[in-house]
């Protein structure tokens, strides 16, 4: 069995789209300059309102990846 050691780090993507978008713009951000990214997990949803109408999402994940 191998062993495996993570770090995380916290992220806020956001997308006028859906709440995956904002997930997947935080992840695709995120891959630029990061390797070994291999879970998230959704810590908080709010969104921005305007004349009565969402108008965009905010998520923020935790992102957790291996260290070298």
């Amino acid at each position: 069995m191998s062993h495996h050691t993570y770090k995380h780090i916290e992220l806020t993507g956001s997308s006028e789209k859906s709440i995956e978008d904002a997930v997947q713009s935080a992840l695709t951000k995120a891959a630029e300059s990061l390797h070994g990214m291999r879970w998230f997990e959704v810590v908080d949803t709010r969104g921005h309102i305007d004349n009565g109408q969402v108008a965009h999402w905010q998520v923020t994940i935790k992102v957790g990846f291996t260290l070298d």
